[in-house]
């Protein structure tokens, strides 16, 4: 790799970190390509993205962003996971870490603050932010729905009071106007 190549993955590597709110850093060993392959395809159905590194070009790429403070982390056979979303690269590399026992989870970051191991795994265990939204969404509308519940009900009980109340004074004149055409047909 030449430097202009090796300045266009830098300058790449860079502007995904700062587009980035999670990156977690992993160690990977041993794995094979269709395990790699796999990853990736996990980490692209949860939001993120997983890029193999060079320590070197990667410490620079950190030159200027927010995660700056990984570059001690860089050390040995490194990748990243990155996404947007606070949780979901961490949450698809700690759960294919737990399944493959190649993929190493060293630290990570979360807008600009360093986490270590223990921290990412938290964070693996919060909900996602699409998740978060429905929650959020399901307490709107939660008693929304009770409020018109409510509002409704009163309404109903007066219909069904009123129609009780009408078939008990008009139950009388029902039979009246049943029992008449019966009684002129006997005329």
């Amino acid at each position: 790799m030449d430097r202009a190549q090796k300045q266009i993955l830098t300058d790449s590597l860079h502007q995904d970190l700062v587009e980035t709110v999670c990156v977690v850093v992993t160690h990977q060993s041993g794995m094979t390509v269709d395990e790699a392959t796999q990853l990736r395809r996990q980490m692209r159905g949860a939001g993120a993205g997983y890029r193999v590194t060079k320590n070197r070009l990667m410490r620079r790429a950190l030159e200027g962003t927010p995660f700056e403070g990984l570059s001690p982390l860089f050390t040995g056979p490194t990748a990243i996971a990155f996404s947007r979303d606070p949780v979901a690269a961490a949450k698809a590399a700690v759960e294919y870490a737990n399944r493959n026992t190649k993929l190493t989870i060293v630290g990570g970051g979360l807008s600009g603050q360093v986490l270590d191991e223990a921290a990412v795994k938290a964070l693996a265990t919060l909900p996602s932010l699409d998740e978060l939204r429905a929650k959020l969404i399901g307490l709107i509308q939660a008693p929304a729905t009770k409020l018109a519940g409510l509002l409704q009900a009163p309404a109903g009980q007066l219909a069904r009071l009123l129609a009780a109340h009408s078939d008990k004074l008009g139950g009388g004149d029902g039979d009246d106007e049943t029992a008449a055409p019966a009684a002129e047909a006997t005329e």
